[in-house]
């Protein structure tokens, strides 16, 4: 069961990526923290941008700080 519903969230979170725009973030960060997030990734079976991407959604959603969907921030580009 747990595995089919891994599957499910993957092909869910696959065919959202390929319908969004993806803008690149770099950063510098301590080692111990790049192994933690490391670390944290790969027991959820994630990629660190995955992860990474998660808890930046979840400290947001944590203080009510709106992250618009990619379908809100381009509504009206295509009426002009």
């Amino acid at each position: 069961m747990l595995n089919a519903l891994h599957l499910h969230c993957f092909q869910y979170t696959m065919s959202r990526m390929a319908k969004t725009k993806i803008s690149t973030l770099n950063l510098r960060i301590a080692p111990g923290v790049k192994d933690a997030v490391r670390e944290a990734a790969a027991r959820e079976h994630r990629s660190v941008a995955n992860m990474v991407e998660m808890l930046i959604r979840r400290h947001c959603d944590q203080r009510g700080i709106v992250i618009p969907e990619q379908s809100e921030l381009f509504q009206g580009a295509t009426d002009g």
